[in-house]
Order: structure tokens, then C-alpha cells, then sequence
């Protein structure tokens, strides 16, 4: 039997369905690609965020005890005196690392990137980020070792006939242990951020009478500002939330507002409804942090 020819109508519907069928398959496409991770940031992200959020909002809230009434609570108490100023801390050791970290990795990774012979590179990296194949908890444990009264720090203080140094206890010893973990990633990112760097244009700043300095502000640092943001909001987030060093370097003094939380929800404390809304404000903040990056480091990265 012959084909029927198509008709005008006929010919419509077909066109109609290859269109909704190709978009379909464009809606699939990615859904298919994406579920799999979307489920599982779903399940071990997104809920229990909501999971906190909800029971920061029950004021008083204890391992047993039944949800009864919902409020703002937990927020105002955190506005006390005594746990503003934990969660300052928290910043000053946050920043105060960031600082250190960009300082004193700066240098080195600008060294590695430009200054360092080429076949070498890769070993200098890796040797620098030897001690993070290693767990904090023994990192830390090893700073314990050397900044205790007893320490290594100290014998060798007293060989010389040196006055020993008490620095176990303290602010300093934080900023130390932090430091001492999170330069690795600062490092890292600024030599990704130096190696891409054109070096034709430092050489172009010299012949135009640019003196190191001018061409440090005016042209690497611009060129590398990228870099810069991304390494200082890593090493910012991360201190941000330790646990482990200020525990063990810092001690009571040195309380951060990770301490706090795991007192309301592991410590004496027992307060889940408390702890929850502390974890909701560090989440804030730590979100807050990306949202200025994603929205002032891009448009940074272009006027560069």
C-alpha cells in the first residue's frame, strides 16, 4: 500500500510532538545526571539543616523531652553578653589566622610559582603538604608536645640559658596550631592563582620603570586577587568551625563557639534547642562568607 501523503494537520502534531519530546528529553537529561548527588545533599545536607532549624526554634529543648511550643528564644539568649563575646572570639581567631595564613603563604607560594626551578615544583608542593596526610588530632597533639611547659620548646630555652616561654593555655598557642593546619590549603591556592599569572606583564612593568614594589601592588596582586579571596575564605570558614585546636591549645580561655555548641549538645549543658540555634548562626555566617565571595570576588576577577 501506498504512504498517505501527510496532511497540514498530521504534519502540526508530529512537529508539536518531536518539540514537547525534545524538551523532555532536555528536562530528563540533567535530572538523571544531577539526582543521584541531589538526593544525597538532600539527605545529609538539606534535611538536617532544616532538622536544626526546627529545633532551634523550641526554646529550652532537651534530649527526651517532647516538642511542645515553638519561639525565638534561643536567638535573643545568644545576644548575652557572654556568648557574643565567644562568638567574637571566634571571629578573632578566624581572621587572625586568615591573615597569618595569607602572610606567611604569600611568599612561599610566590616563590614556588615564579621563583623555583620548574622540575622541582611539584616535589616543593608536595613536601609542604606532607603533614596533611596526617590527622589533625595528631598534628595537634604534636604542638602539645613542643608549647607545654615541659616541651620541647622549653627544654631547648633552657640549654640556652634562655627564660622559658608559657605559651600552652593561650591565645598565641591557637593562632599557632590553626595556622599550622590551614597554611597547607592557603598555599595551594595562591600557587594555583601565581602559576596562571602572565609574567610578560611583569616584565612590561619593568621596562616602563615600575620598581618591585609598584609592580607587586599594581600587578600581581590584581592579577591574583582571585586567588587571594578564595585562599583567605577557605582558611576563614574552616578555623571558623575548629574544634580540635582550640580545645587542645587554647583551653578554657579560649572558648569558640564549636565548644559552645558541643557543651549544649555532648557537655553538661544538654540544651539542643540552644545548640541548634548557635549551629544556625555559624551556618549563616559561614554561607554569608561564600555569598560576598561569589558576588564581589567575581566582579573583582573581571576588573582584573
Amino acid at each position: 500500500m501506498a504512504n498517505l501523503p501527510l496532511t497540514p494537520a498530521s504534519s502540526t502534531r508530529l512537529e508539536w510532538f518531536d518539540r514537547w519530546r525534545y524538551r523532555l528529553v532536555r528536562l530528563i537529561g540533567p535530572l538523571a545526571l544531577l539526582g543521584p548527588a541531589g538526593l544525597w545533599l538532600f539527605l545529609l545536607l538539606v534535611l538536617p539543616t532544616l532538622l536544626i532549624l526546627q529545633l532551634s526554634l523550641v526554646p529550652g529543648l532537651r534530649p527526651g523531652q517532647a516538642i511542645t511550643a515553638y519561639g525565638l528564644g534561643n536567638y535573643t539568649r545568644i545576644l548575652d553578653s557572654v556568648y557574643l563575646g565567644v562568638i567574637g572570639r571566634s571571629l578573632t581567631f578566624a581572621s587572625g589566622t586568615m591573615l597569618l595564613c595569607l602572610l606567611l603563604g604569600f611568599p612561599v607560594a610566590y616563590w614556588i610559582a615564579l621563583m623555583a626551578p620548574k622540575r622541582w615544583r611539584s616535589l616543593l608542593l608536595v613536601l609542604f603538604i606532607l603533614p596533611l596526610w596526617t590527622s589533625t588530632l595528631l598534628r595537634t597533639y604534636a604542638w602539645v608536645t613542643l608549647l607545654r611547659r615541659s616541651g620541647i620548646i622549653n627544654l631547648i630555652l633552657s640549654a640556652l640559658h634562655l627564660p622559658t616561654q608559657d605559651i600552652m593555655n593561650t591565645h598565641w598557642a591557637v593562632y599557632v596550631g590553626m595556622t599550622y593546619d590551614f597554611l597547607p590549603y592557603m598555599v595551594l591556592i595562591l600557587y594555583a592563582s601565581l602559576e596562571k599569572l602572565d609574567q610578560r606583564l611583569l616584565e612590561a612593568a619593568a621596562d616602563l620603570g615600575a620598581n618591585p614594589r609598584q609592580t607587586f601592588w599594581k600587578v600581581t596582586v590584581p592579577q591574583t586577587l582571585p586567588g587571594i579571596a578564595a585562599g583567605c575564605l577557605l582558611v576563614f570558614v574552616t578555623s571558623l568551625g575548629d574544634f580540635v585546636v582550640p580545645t587542645l591549645l587554647g583551653g578554657t580561655s579560649s572558648k569558640t563557639i564549636s565548644l559552645l555548641i558541643y557543651d549544649q549538645f555532648l557537655g553538661p549543658a544538654r540544651n539542643w534547642g540552644f545548640g541548634s540555634a548557635l549551629s544556625m548562626v555559624l551556618i549563616l555566617a559561614v554561607s554569608l562568607a561564600i555569598a560576598l565571595l561569589l558576588r564581589y570576588g567575581n566582579r573583582e576577577a573581571a576588573a582584573a
